[in-house]
């Protein structure tokens, strides 16, 4: 514990957490205290556990859509209950050590998925901050904004667009003193006391008279919701997961454990599930907050989870006062920034944007869990593409057929090499120069089966390899399991 640090830094992701826990809470479909309820244990018991140190855990954008789905589908007391069982699949996934398994999904499905996510809230949130209230889907969202143009609310208007307006200068500002404050603290704030001194009639959140524990409730049918539970326990630890590793490179301390952060997070939502809070993840806004303010352990995240516990103790009344076009003012802008302009430029550049879009669109026109499958789907889709990336060049000179091997030769490179191969008439001496880098079993297959037969027709075929020999030792029923080390002989 450095509380030299740790105290400064953890009542600045305080003040950047509180606003935030509130809007999620009230974009998922959620009670307004199982934001702060979710803050509370992502920060204490997370943080007590963590095996990321200076990763904050909270209620997260990435899970709002998820979660106002499932709200609407269970209800909000087996909603609950879905958020305990998934910390319970996540304590499990990190006792087993299958964190690093997570990470193998292509960013480009995660980026997709965020941005769908992102569009997703913000075309929602859009109608709250005209003054009315989000429809059944983002299609139906994105089809009602003219309707409900002609419908505004001008209260509610001036208060939502002046939040988004604060949030967007605020993060251009460049003097020391002001970037150290929280823009979504600065927007939400003058929000309220605008509304206040302009005695303004808008809807303002609404927080329970006294804290009661949520009575979990058992779902009707057990199939969906063990899918709810999965969905939520996968989707919360890759973000969680991605975000370590992205803390990771914003300090240069110590690295993350990543299984450990993975129970950590797993009892998190364990205990916010039980005492009725959002499931959460960790967050690369609060993280990042962190950092910046200084935090020097997981001391910081743990006291930010205990300011925000005495908040909602002491101060409950002056979250009453927040109108609701503020809080949705505030998750339009986050929607529109989880849609990241770097990320999309680095995706073209490395030929996976068609992955992304396709994720995005899928997010966003079907549902959550399309979207990613499509995206899983495209990436399976070019990796075989990749697979099969080899060159077959043929020729024939002075009576005998020269073929020339190179790249990959795999499995989905099979039908292309046979197809290649079968043009040459039997019987005809033939000359293979192999130049691949690696042979699994079904290419080794092929290429020895068709020698084989056509050496039977009365031809003879010569195979040499001039990189490193892949096809002799598997012939000789000693394949070689991995490629050499650079300056090492195979």
């Amino acid at each position: 514990m450095n509380l030299r640090r740790d105290l400064p830094a953890s009542l600045v992701v305080f003040l950047v957490a509180v606003p935030l826990s509130l809007g999620i809470a009230f974009a998922s479909g959620a009670p307004i205290i199982a934001g702060l309820i979710g803050a509370v244990a992502g920060g204490i018991v997370t943080g007590l556990l963590a095996g990321s140190p200076l990763q904050v855990s909270g209620p997260a954008a990435g899970l709002t859509v998820v979660v106002a789905g499932l709200v609407h589908q269970f209800g909000w007391e087996t909603m609950c209950l879905i958020t305990a069982c998934a910390g319970v699949v996540q304590l499990l996934m990190g006792w087993f050590k299958v964190a690093r398994g997570a990470l193998i999904i292509a960013p480009s499905v995660v980026h997709g998925m965020l941005a769908g996510i992102g569009i997703s809230i913000a075309l929602a949130q859009i109608h709250v901050v005209l003054g009315g209230s989000p429809q059944s889907s983002p299609v139906v969202n994105l089809i009602g904004i003219p309707k409900q143009l002609s419908l505004v609310n001008m209260q509610a208007a001036i208060l939502g667009f002046l939040t988004i307006a604060i949030l967007i200068v605020w993060k251009k500002l460049k003097a020391p003193v002001l970037k150290a404050i929280p823009g979504p603290l600065v927007a939400v704030l003058t929000g309220t006391i605008v509304s206040i001194v302009m005695k303004m009639d808008v809807k303002r959140v609404d927080m329970p008279e006294t804290f009661e524990l949520t009575k979990l409730a058992p779902p009707e049918h057990w199939g969906p919701f063990i899918t709810a539970v999965l969905t939520v326990a996968i989707i919360a630890s890759i973000e969680s997961l991605l975000c370590a590793v992205a803390t990771d490179k914003l300090h240069s301390g110590v690295r993350s454990n990543l299984d450990k952060e993975l129970r950590a997070q797993g009892a998190g939502n364990l205990v916010s599930g039980l005492l009725g809070g959002l499931p959460i993840t960790g967050v690369i806004v609060r993280s990042s907050a962190n950092i910046i303010a200084g935090g020097a352990s997981r001391w910081s995240a743990i006291f930010h989870g205990v300011w925000i516990l005495l908040f909602a103790l002491f101060l409950g009344g002056l979250i009453e006062s927040i109108p609701l076009a503020v809080l949705a003012g505030l998750l339009v802008h986050v929607g529109i920034n989880l849609v990241n302009l770097h990320h999309i430029k680095e995706l073209t550049k490395h030929n996976e944007i068609l992955i992304y879009w396709a994720t995005v669109i899928g997010v966003t026109c079907v549902n959550l869990l399309a979207g990613v499958g499509i995206g899983l789907g495209l990436s399976v889709f070019f990796l075989l593409r990749r697979l099969s990336n080899t060159n077959v060049k043929m020729e024939q000179r002075e009576g005998k057929w020269h073929v020339q091997i190179g790249g990959t030769l795999t499995f989905a490179s099979v039908p292309r090499l046979n197809a290649a191969l079968s043009t040459i008439p039997a019987g005809h001496p033939v000359d293979i120069d192999l130049a691949v880098d690696f042979i699994d079993h079904a290419a080794f297959e092929a290429l020895h089966g068709w020698r084989e037969n056509h050496e039977k027709t009365g031809g003879h075929v010569d195979i040499d390899e001039t990189h490193e020999e892949w096809f002799k030792p598997a012939q000789a029923g000693t394949p070689r399991q991995g490629k050499s080390l650079p300056g090492v002989k195979a």
